[in-house]
Parts: structure tokens; C-alpha cells; sequence
């Protein structure tokens, strides 16, 4: 068990690494946005590369991030049983959900979004619009994005096999969003 919680770790950094990245794509998004308003509206002039790398930086903060937000235990759920659960249930839940949905869909996506972007890859594809950008790097994003939402799975999974046996304690506890 020691060693698949080092494994955790490694793949805990990964997801870090990733989320960081992410977050840098909200605030070159943010800026990008200003500054094309500014441009537009301002001196009269645009650029639909530059639109184009708004929606590019969006898809990076989606799928690189969502990882890290497994992670820190801050993805969508149902709480409606959640909640009422005991603690042992609630983990019993959550590798319920990890092993029989999370996995086998990000694994599906996975496979399934490498041949888009190894074909726009190869053709060098670009977008239709006028000074747009090359398409592979975003569609590059979807199987990079699952695979490293499907290995943070593998991470929680252990983590939470771990809890259960009392080989560790999960840190990762939930709190029902205010709203």
C-alpha cells in the first residue's frame, strides 16, 4: 500500500502541474479578452486568431484543470445521499462512482478523441476563418484532458481503498457548496 500512495503522490504533483496550467489559461484568457475589446472597440481593429485562442485557452482550463479538481474534491456530485451517508459509505460511494463511471468514460473519451486530433494533426488542419489558428493543439487538449482526469481517478481510487482498510486518512473531505 506504501507504494501505490507514492504513486498517489506523483500523479497528485502531475495534477498540480496541470491545474497550474490552467489557471494560467483563465488569466491569459482574461487579458486576451481586454485586450481584444480594447483593440476592437478602441482603434478599430480585430483579429479572429485572436478570438480563436480565447475559446483554445477556455477548452485548456476545462480539460487540463479538471484533474486537480478531482483532486480537491470540487467536481459536480449528487449530494442528495451524500450527504445523510456515513463517512465509510461516502468513500464506499465515491470508488462506486471512480470505478464504474469516471474510469470507463475517461478511458472512452480518451481513445476515442486521439484519432481527431492525429488526423488534423496529419492534415495540418486550420480553421476556416479568416487568419484563424491551427486546429490540432486544441484538439490535442480532449485525450490529454481525459487521460490525466482518468489517471487522477486512479489516484482517488487507491486513496479511498486506502482510507478503507485504515492505511490512510483522506484529505480530501466534501463540503456542500453554499448557494
Amino acid at each position: 500500500m506504501r507504494l501505490a500512495l507514492g504513486a498517489v503522490a506523483v500523479i497528485d504533483g502531475i495534477s498540480r502541474a496541470f491545474g497550474w496550467l490552467a489557471s494560467f489559461a483563465v488569466l491569459a484568457a482574461c487579458l486576451i479578452s481586454a485586450a481584444v475589446a480594447s483593440a476592437r472597440y478602441g482603434l478599430g481593429i480585430g483579429s479572429n486568431a485572436w478570438l480563436e485562442i480565447q475559446w483554445y485557452l477556455f477548452g485548456a482550463m476545462i480539460l487540463l484543470g479538471g484533474a486537480w479538481t478531482l483532486r480537491r474534491n470540487e467536481h459536480v456530485r449528487v449530494d442528495l445521499l451524500y450527504l445523510a451517508a456515513s463517512p465509510r459509505l461516502r468513500l464506499w460511494i465515491d470508488l462506486f462512482g471512480l470505478v464504474f463511471f469516471l474510469m470507463p468514460g475517461m478511458l472512452l473519451l480518451a481513445t476515442l478523441s486521439w484519432s481527431p486530433f492525429a488526423e488534423s494533426f496529419l492534415r495540418h488542419e486550420i480553421s476556416e476563418s479568416p487568419g484563424g489558428l491551427v486546429r490540432w493543439p486544441v484538439k490535442l487538449l480532449l485525450p490529454v484532458g481525459f487521460a490525466l482526469l482518468a489517471l487522477q481517478g486512479v489516484a482517488e481510487i487507491i486513496r479511498r481503498i486506502a482510507a478503507l482498510r485504515g492505511a490512510g486518512a483522506l484529505d480530501a473531505e466534501y463540503v456542500r457548496p453554499e448557494q
